[in-house]
């Protein structure tokens, strides 16, 4: 068994895991502890009542964080003519059609979201094996495949974080970084939450949201009092 740090030791003192914390209280801790040489990302975990292989039950959205994420964020977009220059205009760092679309079969993905025009969807269309796994397929759903491209790009600059439920039930964002004030993290937690209550599937039954974690990218995780999330 690995040897615990001094400083997760301490923090786990701090911390009780069978106790449910109210937002205010656990974002303080968690400023508090946040003491790694970088600045921590400060991630949010729902367990949901919900059974993904059933197309039912799938979640997924897109949230614009009200404060962003805190992170660069590339953006790289599928579109010719207008188009292409509607993106780099919006601030796109990388846009193409059949060249990029090369490059992403080669493996060479040096983007972390991907927009395309709905006339780009059937060259797009072939990429699903590599992007699909990677969760950078676009998707109209969620606002990627779009004729308003420079909405798209500003969205994807200015803080727009995509969620979708994992295999086990679980939805995992990055909603800030340590450095954030309290209540611009505690902001961006509502925001997120109540985007995935919006997105509550038809086949969902019983309890929808079931628990809800706060931790930082080095620090235990807490968990979160959904009231005191969504009280207001």
């Amino acid at each position: 068994m690995a040897k615990l740090g001094k400083r997760t030791v301490a923090a786990r003192k701090i911390i009780d895991r069978n106790k449910v914390y109210d937002l205010e209280s656990a974002v303080k801790i968690l400023k508090t502890n946040a003491k790694a040489k970088f600045d921590e990302t400060i991630e949010l975990a729902l367990n949901l009542g919900v059974d993904p292989r059933h197309s039912d039950q799938m979640v997924r959205g897109v949230c614009e964080l009200p404060n962003g994420t805190g992170r660069t964020v590339r953006v790289a977009v599928f579109a010719r003519g207008d188009k292409a220059e509607e993106a780099k205009k919006a601030g796109a760092d990388i846009v193409g059609a059949e060249e990029l679309a090369e490059e992403v079969q080669k493996g060479n993905i040096d983007f972390d979201r991907c927009i395309a025009t709905p006339d780009m969807m059937p060259l797009v269309g072939r990429l699903g094996k590599v992007l699909g796994p990677r969760g950078m397929m676009p998707n109209p759903k969620v606002g990627t495949v779009t004729p308003d491209i420079a909405k798209a790009v500003a969205a994807s600059k200015g803080g727009a974080v995509e969620f979708r439920v994992e295999k086990a039930g679980v939805i995992h964002v990055g909603v800030g970084k340590a450095s954030f004030s309290a209540d611009k993290i505690a902001q961006n937690i509502k925001a997120l939450t109540q985007a995935v209550i919006k997105a509550k599937p038809s086949g969902a039954k019983g309890t929808y949201v079931k628990k809800i974690s706060l931790s930082s990218t080095m620090g235990p995780g807490m968990q979160l009092d959904l009231g005191s999330i969504v009280s207001d």
